[in-house]
């Protein structure tokens, strides 16, 4: 257990993800301490803008511009992304007054969730299984023996390599929300 793909990889995406809410936390704790709460809703621009700015990085994977190299602004997307998202859970505070900014900030989590998995989880996970792996098939254990040493941790992999395809339409389920919420909020002044 103390070289699993549990400590090794889920360790530090639970870490990243429990330090933004944990910062979320604290900037809501002093923004009522300091009674600055109408800070809140400015954040809200400034996290949205954040996340917009990160999407840059969609243009240069996709060849839509030629600037800098595509793991800078993967580098890019993944900070602007996090600390958007910080800024939109502060914005966010803990209303329960109405449905539709709450889906958004659900969505929110689960697609920072599926960003982490990409970012922590995946590329590092399946180089510790083949690694691990081939090191175990150069002690002379058989195929069959390391398949079931190493069945668990190849499940987990496994399920990881499906991140992208669950990435994506939740970022458009985040988008349609927040944008529904901000439409709401224009309509009615709220």
């Amino acid at each position: 257990m103390k070289n699993s793909l549990l400590l090794k990889q889920v360790l530090p995406f639970i870490q990243w993800y429990a330090l933004m809410l944990l910062i979320t936390i604290g900037i809501d704790y002093l923004l009522h301490t300091f009674q600055m709460v109408w800070v809140g809703r400015y954040l809200g621009y400034v996290g949205t803008g954040l996340v917009l700015l990160s999407f840059v990085y969609s243009f240069r994977k996709r060849k839509r511009m030629d600037v800098g190299s595509p793991k800078k602004w993967l580098m890019f997307h993944e900070y602007m992304a996090w600390v958007g998202s910080v800024l939109l859970l502060v914005h966010a505070g803990i209303h329960f007054n109405a449905i539709l900014p709450w889906l958004a900030v659900i969505m929110l989590l689960i697609n920072v969730a599926s960003g982490l998995v990409g970012k922590f989880l995946l590329k590092s996970s399946l180089s510790t299984l083949n690694a691990t792996r081939q090191t175990l098939m150069d002690t002379g254990l058989e195929k069959e023996a390391v398949d079931k040493k190493l069945f668990f941790d190849s499940i987990m992999v496994d399920a990881m390599k499906k991140w992208r395809v669950v990435h994506l339409p939740i970022a458009y389920m985040f988008g349609f929300f927040s944008l529904l919420h901000i439409i709401t909020v224009f309509m009615f002044g709220k």
